[in-house]
């Protein structure tokens, strides 16, 4: 069976050179004589991979030194938790944007652990957009401001960042990292689950400043503990040895493609062709405003359910797979990651208008 065109806003398609190099070494990596599943991630072989990929997400990303590189267990989600238990001290307050369901589940599992000021949403408007704010309510003693930079389920994205001084900008960048440039040093915290730009699902990156470590809460457990896991190389226990591999592996291939800026002019590419069409249709609207689209999860709608589900249920029949819209919004996503080429989205439009043409 040939490969389908997936849309999927995660676990999602990931770049076809990296999945065949993967395969020609599954069962033995090297010289090893074993697969990199079997390794022991305290061993010389592992740790060559480890480092290896350490060090692409430090060129890839333009990390700086002052900066820890962690692969951590649990996904983004867990960094919930982890992010207060790191950074909001006993009776603390921290300042967040509500701009979409992470963010507010975000803020629901910080609440738990001190108080936090929501300084802007739009949650009333079904977060269709990226709230305005205003700096002049941000507060300069906050322990740390939270955002997340694309809204996956809503199809939204910041195109500026809050300003926030000397209080240090946590960033759930799970949907868009490795998709356009952003500049680290704008960030004391930058974090993404593996599974949409990075690799397969079962990993959180967590790219902290130095200087922000060691603020941990005592009644934190271990695992969660930044300071620790970057003296033990994110080993405290054993990590997630073979989704880091595959995460080296779509790094390089990203290199291989220009780098992060090449990756944005190309992203950027797929995002007009889809939301031009969009623009001019007469059956599909989209439903992010347009100032904050996003270039990763395109939403949209024809305005009717049930035409969604026969649009939805005909494109997989033609190879253009999990089109479905989330399930808190219904409707129609396509998610465009890095790994889905121009002809993918060409075929989507193509098949678009083939289908609009019937309807």
């Amino acid at each position: 069976m040939e490969r389908v065109y997936n849309f999927a806003a995660g676990p999602a398609a990931l770049p076809l050179p990296a999945l065949e190099k993967a395969q020609r070494e599954m069962l033995c990596y090297g010289e090893t004589g074993m697969s990199v599943m079997e390794m022991s991630h305290r061993s010389g072989m592992y740790l060559e991979i480890y480092r290896r990929t350490e060090a692409l997400v430090r060129e890839v990303m333009d990390v700086p030194e002052d900066y820890a590189v962690l692969f951590l267990h649990g996904g983004a989600t867990e960094q919930f938790s982890a992010i207060p238990l790191n950074l909001l001290p006993e009776g603390g307050s921290c300042d967040a944007i509500d701009s979409g369901n992470f963010a507010h589940g975000a803020i629901a599992e910080a609440q738990k652990y001190g108080n936090v000021r929501v300084v802007a949403s739009s949650r009333e408007d079904n977060y269709t957009h990226i709230p305005d704010w205003n700096e002049a309510d941000f507060d300069p003693q906050a322990a740390y401001f939270y955002i997340t930079t694309n809204n996956t389920i809503f199809g939204t994205r910041y195109t500026k960042l809050p300003e926030t001084g000397v209080v240090p900008l946590v960033a759930d960048a799970s949907s868009n990292i490795l998709s356009e440039v952003m500049d680290i040093r704008k960030f004391g915290v930058l974090f993404a689950g593996a599974q949409k730009n990075i690799g397969p699902a079962g990993m959180a990156l967590v790219i902290v400043r130095k200087d922000l470590l060691g603020r941990t809460r005592k009644s934190a457990p271990k695992l969660f503990n930044w300071a620790k896991q970057a003296e033990a190389d994110s080993m405290i226990n054993t990590p997630p040895t073979y989704t880091i591999y595959m995460a080296g592996l779509c790094l390089e291939w990203v290199k291989e493609q220009g780098g992060v800026a090449a990756m944005q002019k190309v992203n950027e590419e797929k995002a007009k062709l889809l939301y031009d069409f969009l623009d001019e249709s007469r059956l599909f609207h989209g439903t992010a405003d347009k100032r904050d689209r996003s270039l990763m999860n395109v939403t949209f709608v024809t305005g009717n359910p049930d035409t969604d589900a026969a649009f939805v249920k005909a494109a997989a029949a033609n190879g253009l797979v999990n089109l479905k819209g989330h399930r808190l919004v219904g409707g129609i996503r396509a998610s465009i990651y890095n790994a889905m080429p121009l002809a993918g989205v060409q075929k989507l439009v193509a098949f678009m208008k083939e289908f609009e043409a019937h309807v």
